[in-house]
């Protein structure tokens, strides 16, 4: 009978998943896996420059496609450096399988060359992880990542391969079969919740649904705007739930929390019944002080992972489940029950809040210093319906957020539970690569961009046309903005005073790079960017003082916030 390597096992498994795109950097301990890659034709090995960009791109990838990304790195440092990008992934979860090469088995534990203890270190920020000391585990160990990662709330599975695992043999036919006997994730809801959640909805005058990333991931769509229309309810989404209602439906109300929208924020002031799916109430979208959020509403809570549910928002009727399973049980429920009289006072008061916030976009007009909020509204004008948008985390995150319109699923990718600078440029490039032919904006700052930039490298290597918009004000944005409210404008370490020429910089990997410094230019700068076919930089001049308002500001409750007079909406 035949023998194989353990790299060979994991090559095959990965054909089994239907991997075809690896994001990694090899390493001394990997090399028998790079061997098997270089006659390799079904899966495409994509070389980062660094593995934090890696294991982003593959997180951009699973958000942009809905399948589990894959990310590769040697021990020591290269796994090392995966963790901020998993623990970003893991916290919005994003499924990805990250696969780390690993010091030999007899070798643990002795400090060898770049060893790191990857399952230890990786354990908090992974919903699983492995180190597999038998090549005949291989096989399973792998089917079993895929499995952990893409089903009940997605997240990171890590995988720890020692060299000598990869390199010994074994026969064909002889490996082991994985039980996960523990793991049975809940996906069908109970219905006499359901009955109960229908009630409550048919007979609420003002009922709301916050919709989270995990309508998204279940692909639950479809069936969230039919009840919605069916009840004529308004819809607010979390930040990850942007996407979930397109923004142009007269029932949403776009983004609710600390930078939310002021409509979505009064809406879930002013509701009497809170239906929440896929979402987990983190402080970002509740405010701080809870007892103010949606205080006269009874609370439904639709969640895939039952350790959510009344961690921090207690609730009157939970239910577990998957979000698409239940929605559709619910909407069923619904057309069953009597439903009463719609209240006109509510209908007309959504459709005022819309109209409200679309006039408030409307209304932001062209200016020098460019207005960061033209600039993302600009963007929005140009780009496709379909397009992507990808954002890096701070101010710039917060104007896409408000002024880009997603009209559909997976639209638009950030990094939310974690925040993490320098996310949106390598998730740009995993989303482009998902989806060739779709175009893929990342609303960059520059102090965010400054962090992953190295990557263009990548791109131009790669031919991955992605454009990357830099709103350009020479500071850590979000940072002197909270000095500015909140400790007397005193400006420590915020301004990042030598910033480089990003057009230059762009040009030297080989990139297309053009400044904008008039809000006349920008939409030709748009335009020469996507007509280049390069990878793009379009280094975005703005007004350097510009704050992201209205806002919630630390320890605030969600009906009240900063800001409101410089905003139209109500």
């Amino acid at each position: 009978m035949d023998e194989v390597s353990g790299a060979e096992l994991v090559l095959d498994s990965l054909k089994k998943e239907n991997v075809n795109l690896i994001f990694g950097i090899p390493g001394g301990v990997l090399l028998s896996l790079y061997d098997r890659l270089y006659d390799e034709d079904q899966v495409n090995h994509i070389l980062f420059r660094h593995e934090q960009c890696a294991a982003h791109a593959a997180d951009g990838y699973a958000r942009a496609s809905g399948k589990v990304g894959v990310c590769l790195a040697t021990s020591g440092p290269g796994a090392m450096n995966l963790i901020t990008g998993l623990a970003t992934a893991n916290i919005d979860s994003s499924p990805v399988v990250a696969l780390t090469g690993q010091v030999s088995t007899k070798a643990l534990g002795t400090d060898a060359f770049q060893e790191a203890d990857t399952f230890t270190v990786t354990m908090p920020v992974t919903k699983h992880n492995f180190l597999v000391k038998d090549v005949k585990d291989l096989p399973g160990v792998v089917r079993g990542a895929f499995y952990l990662a893409n089903t009940g709330r997605k997240g990171v599975v890590l995988v720890d391969l020692p060299m000598d695992v990869l390199e010994q043999k074994v026969r064909n036919g002889t490996t082991k079969n994985l039980n996960f006997m523990g793991y049975k994730p809940n996906l069908k809801p109970n219905g006499f919740q359901l009955k109960k959640a229908a009630n409550a909805l048919v007979n609420s005058e003002r009922p709301l649904i916050l919709a989270g990333g995990g309508v998204i991931s279940s692909m639950a769509t479809e069936e969230l705007r039919a009840i919605a229309e069916h009840l004529g309810a308004g819809v607010v989404t979390t930040l990850m739930g942007k996407g979930a209602i397109s923004e142009v439906h007269p029932l949403s109300l776009g983004m609710a929390g600390m930078h939310g929208r002021v409509p979505a924020n009064n809406s879930i002031a002013e509701c009497d019944v809170l239906l929440s799916v896929g979402t987990r109430f983190s402080d970002r979208t509740t405010g701080w002080r809870l007892e103010k959020f949606a205080p006269s509403a009874i609370k439904i809570d639709i969640n895939i992972d039952p350790s959510e549910i009344n961690k921090n928002v207690q609730v009157d009727v939970p239910v577990t489940g998957d979000a698409k399973a239940a929605l559709g049980m619910l909407l069923e429920f619904l057309k069953d029950a009597k439903k009463k009289n719609e209240s006109k006072e509510w209908t007309d008061r959504l459709r005022e809040m819309h109209d409200s916030c679309t006039e408030c976009i409307k209304g932001v007009g062209e200016r020098n210093p460019i207005d960061p909020r033209w600039a993302v509204k600009e963007i929005c004008g140009f780009l496709d319906n379909d397009a992507i948008v990808t954002t890096e985390v701070g101010q710039c995150q917060m104007y896409a957020a408000h002024y880009y319109t997603a009209r559909s699923p997976r639209q638009f990718i950030t990094s939310g539970g974690l925040g993490t600078m320098g996310f949106g440029f390598p998730a740009a490039i995993g989303a482009k690569l998902a989806n060739p032919d779709k175009q893929v904006v990342d609303i960059a700052g520059d102090g965010s961009f400054l962090m992953t930039c190295q990557d263009l490298a990548t791109c131009i290597e790669n031919d991955i046309p992605v454009v990357v918009c830099i709103l350009h004000n020479g500071h850590l944005g979000m940072i002197r903005q909270w000095q500015d409210l909140f400790y007397g404008k005193r400006y420590s370490s915020s301004n990042l005073g030598v910033t480089p020429d990003f057009v230059k910089l762009a040009e030297a990997f080989g990139a297309y790079g053009e400044r904008i410094e008039k809000t006349s230019d920008l939409r030709g700068g748009l335009k020469n960017a996507f007509s280049s076919g390069k990878p793009a930089v379009l280094d975005i001049m703005v007004d350097e003082e510009d704050n992201v308002l209205p806002m919630i500001p630390r320890g605030g409750a969600i009906d009240k916030m900063v800001g409101v007079e410089k905003c139209r909406c109500m």
